[in-house]
């Protein structure tokens, strides 16, 4: 069992499973609930590009070649990377996969020159509240109130430790552009 990243596009064929899934239990978990079209608008709120280098990236989790997680980021301002269709594969949850993107999503934001990221979940999405609050990131919504009245639920976390264990800012394009 070999798990690895691939930087690319959500444009490449690997990504369509994930893309699926993530559309499939999106619509599952909330239908209609925010737009009449459901999740197949949400999935299309961003072109592609958004999560293109230097500004973005977008990840894939593969194992022997399957993709099975991934994730992506895109700018939210100057020092801020908004973290974007974090997901894993539905039968291989509870294995660590998601902490495993997440945790890769940061370094690449530092690395990308990011220190902060700034991450929206929705409130029938418990499993992703509890890694970000178990992942030092903070709520920035009241964690004891019913998170329906909220709808959507922002979380922040600085990551400008990171950046010192990252490569230097000519290498980081490159390692970004050699992982589409």
């Amino acid at each position: 069992m070999s798990d690895t990243f691939l930087y690319t596009t959500p444009l490449d064929p690997r990504a369509k499973p994930l893309i699926d899934e993530l559309t499939f239990e999106y619509d599952s978990r909330y239908g209609t609930y925010f737009n009449a079209a459901g999740a197949v608008e949400e999935m299309n709120r961003y072109p592609a590009e958004a999560f293109a280098p230097p500004h973005g990236n977008f990840l894939l989790l593969l194992r022997n070649g399957e993709t099975i997680g991934g994730g992506a980021f895109k700018h939210y301002d100057e020092r801020t990377a908004e973290f974007k269709r974090i997901w894993t594969r539905s039968d291989l949850r509870r294995q660590g996969l998601a902490r495993k993107v997440l945790i890769e999503l940061e370094v690449q934001a530092a690395r990308q020159g990011y220190s902060r990221v700034y991450l929206t979940t929705g409130f029938r999405q418990p499993e992703a509240i509890g890694l970000y609050l178990t992942y030092g990131y903070t709520a920035l919504f009241d964690v004891d109130a019913d998170p329906e009245i909220y709808k959507s639920l922002p979380f922040e976390k600085e990551i400008g430790h990171l950046a010192a264990a990252s490569v230097p800012a000519e290498q980081q394009l490159q390692f970004a552009a050699g992982h589409r």
